[in-house]
Formats: C-alpha cells, sequence, structure tokens
C-alpha cells in the first residue's frame, strides 16, 4: 500500500547528524533499504537492544520466566503500531524503528530504578529515560568507526524523544538548533509516526500488565470485571466459549479466557484509534508531513476510548503497581540503584574504564571531574539489565 502524502516519506527525512557516504540514501539504494529501514536494523543490532531482554517492566527478572520484559514491551508495541501504520498509509518502518528504540534508555527494576536514579542526579539535572533513550542512540552506543551513537534519521530520534522537559529541551535546542528538542519549546507536533508510536506504548502497556498482574496472582477476576472496557469483552468472550466459564477442578480458569478477554480488547482499541485517527486527519487534511507539525495531535482513541484507557491505568496504579508486594521490591530495587550510584560517585575507578570520566592529557581540574562523573555513572547504572545490577550491588557490598 502506498504512502499517504501526510506520511513520513524515506527520501525527504532531514537526515542524519554526521554525514554519510551512502548510495542515494532514503531511495532504494545498492542494499535496497531505506533510510528509516536501515535505523530499524542499527537498532536491532545495538548492544542496548540486547539488554532489553533482561529488563522488566513491573515485575522484577528473578521473579519469573513469563512476565514482561523490556524487549517483549518493545515487540508488542511494534507489533500494534505496524497494525495502525499500515492502516493509516502511514511509514511502518519508521514506527517499528522508533517503538524499538523507545525503552533503550530505562533503567534496570523498571520505574523503580527509574525513578531511584532521578532522585540521585537531581542536583547534577535529573534522569529522564525518554532523553536516556536518546543519549543511548546519539552517543553512548559504540559501534561504528566515524561517530559516536548510531547516526540515526531526525525522524527516528524525534519519535524516541516522546516527553522532554524545558530545561532539557534548551539544552538540546543549544547543541542542535531546530533540532528534537525544538518542539517541546515551540509547541509543534511531532510525526504521524511519532504520534502513533505514543499511543501503540499505552495500549500495550495497559493489556500486558493486566495479563501480569492475573499471571502473578496479584489481581483478580472480580477486580478486573470493574473495568467497563475489560468486563466488555470478558463477557463478549464467555457468550461466544461459554465452556470458558467453568473453572478447573483447582479453582482456576482457563487461561484462554483471559488471552481471548485481553486480545479482544486490544483490537477493539486499534480499530478505534484507527477510526477516529482516520477522521482527525480528514476533517484536517494536512497535504504533507511538515503541515502536520503544526497541526494538533491527530493521531488518538476516541474520547469515550480515551476515558476507558484511563480508568484501566488508575486501577493499575492502584491495584497492581502500589500492590503491597510489588513495593516491597520497588523499595529493594531502589536501595540496590542508589547504593550503586553511591559508591561509583565516590569511586568512580570502580566502573570500567570506558564508562568512568575522561581526563585529558593535563588532567582534569577537580571541579569538572566532580561535575562530569555523576552523569558517567547515571549512564552506566542506566544500562545495566537487573540481573547485573543485583550481581554487582552484591559484589561491592561484599568488597566494601
Amino acid at each position: 500500500m502506498p504512502l499517504a502524502n501526510y506520511a513520513s516519506h524515506p527520501e525527504q527525512t532531514r537526515g542524519r547528524r554526521h554525514a554519510e557516504h551512502l548510495a542515494q540514501e532514503g531511495t532504494k539504494n545498492q542494499d535496497s533499504r531505506s533510510a528509516f529501514q536501515r535505523d530499524r536494523d542499527r537498532i536491532v543490532h545495538s548492544t542496548a537492544f540486547r539488554r532489553l531482554v533482561y529488563k522488566t517492566q513491573v515485575f522484577l527478572n528473578h521473579e519469573g520466566d513469563l512476565f514482561r520484559t523490556r524487549m517483549t514491551h518493545s515487540l508488542e508495541v511494534a507489533q500494534l503500531a505496524r497494525s495502525i501504520a499500515r492502516a493509516l498509509q502511514l511509514n511502518e518502518d519508521l514506527v517499528e524503528a522508533i517503538a524499538l528504540a523507545h525503552d533503550l534508555g530505562h533503567t534496570p527494576f523498571g520505574h523503580a530504578g527509574q525513578d531511584a536514579l532521578h532522585d540521585c542526579m537531581k542536583d547534577h539535572g535529573g534522569f529522564e529515560h525518554n532523553l536516556q533513550s536518546l543519549r543511548v542512540v546519539d552517543t553512548l552506543e559504540e559501534r561504528y568507526p566515524a561517530f559516536d551513537g548510531l547516526n540515526l534519521c531526525f525522524e527516528t530520534r524525534e519519535g524516541i524523544l516522546k516527553h522532554c522537559s524545558a530545561a532539557n529541551a534548551r539544552a538540546l535546542e543549544a547543541i542542535e538548533p531546530g533540532g528534537v528538542g525544538a518542539r517541546f519549546l515551540n509547541r509543534s507536533s511531532p510525526s504521524l509516526e511519532a504520534q502513533l508510536c505514543n499511543i501503540a506504548d499505552e495500549i500495550a502497556y495497559n493489556a500486558h500488565d493486566i495479563d501480569d498482574g492475573v499471571r502473578s496472582g496479584l489481581l483478580s477476576w472480580e477486580q478486573l470485571q470493574e473495568l467497563p472496557l475489560f468486563d466488555r469483552y470478558h463477557r463478549e468472550t464467555l457468550e461466544a466459549y461459554p465452556a470458558l466459564k467453568t473453572p478447573r477442578p483447582d479453582g482456576s480458569f482457563d487461561r484462554r479466557l483471559l488471552f481471548e478477554s485481553i486480545r479482544r480488547m486490544l483490537s477493539a482499541q486499534v480499530f478505534d484509534v484507527i477510526a477516529a485517527s482516520r477522521a482527525r486527519i480528514e476533517a484536517a487534511a494536512p497535504q504533507n508531513a511538515l503541515q502536520v507539525r503544526q497541526l494538533p495531535v491527530l493521531i488518538a482513541a476516541s474520547d469515550e476510548m480515551q476515558q476507558m484507557s484511563a480508568q484501566i491505568k488508575r486501577f493499575l496504579l492502584s491495584n497492581l503497581y502500589r500492590h503491597p508486594q510489588v513495593m516491597q521490591t520497588t523499595q529493594e530495587a531502589q536501595a540496590m540503584v542508589r547504593g550503586l550510584f553511591a559508591r561509583y560517585v565516590a569511586q568512580p575507578a570502580l566502573m570500567p574504564s570506558r564508562a568512568a570520566p575522561a581526563h585529558d592529557a593535563a588532567g582534569a581540574a577537580q571541579h569538572a571531574q566532580a561535575r562530569n562523573t555523576p552523569r558517567r555513572v547515571a549512564d552506566y547504572i542506566a544500562g545495566m539489565t537487573d540481573r547485573f545490577a543485583t550481581k554487582e550491588h552484591a559484589r561491592l557490598a561484599c568488597t566494601a
């Protein structure tokens, strides 16, 4: 299916930060890949992407083999985003690249690790995982001799930076005028592909956290039926497959009841986003991707679906994310991050040489080292997997 005129066309990319000697990038070149396809491939082959398999969402890595990880979440977001992009004639390769890269900067231990690292960095510029994901692809990946990072296209980098504080946006603007930080200052919109990845991220979160919550035993069927959106498709599933209503001898329900209910709920949200977004696009009638940036956000669910999605978020916050069992592991994880941060800042030599603060030939001044060390430490900790952070914390505690 051809791309719509308002989609992001690879031949019209704003390009990369560093010039590369590529044969007519953006069109069909010597290896048949477009600019956005090359971005996707670079992300998949990156070290940070491989680490996502051992970074968790809600439950820590050692708590079970079947709970979602950042890797499986990113793949689910990519699948949802591509399905919607295809229906709206948007660029599937770009949405896949953004979806696969959007969590590269997440810390170990999910949001617990992020909150702890942000607290540690409060006097050093803070920590934002979206900005860290951009930092990973712009600077921290070391794969190419000619430049740091992955040197991704502007459109991919823009989509990765989902949120950004005004202070960080100004800092980005100072380094890259008119770049990925500009829209947070001039209040313009990102590409439709970036908008799409934002909502696919939210849809995936709600669905898989319900699944993991039930799998863990922290959420019950009775609680889920308080959610209008879930209850609608739970009832629909039972009408279609009444045999699933009968509990097993041990009192549990066939997991296919949960899977089918969630599948139908996901499908309903996808179809809703497609219909609502198509209506907004038709009403706004953008003629090209540039005009999209001057318009309000066009990719979104209907008002009714947004309200039901918000109900799910509030429900998960109260009943899963703040569950005593989750809170206990959250506190333990945060203590590990804080302990690692304090130890590395005090003794940077404990980190690998590539992560330790750099020294120039004359020797950096003490104040420059002090300013540089916390960010290097944050970079190092953010790149850790759950199990490496746990082992490293134990190792350092043993040698204290």
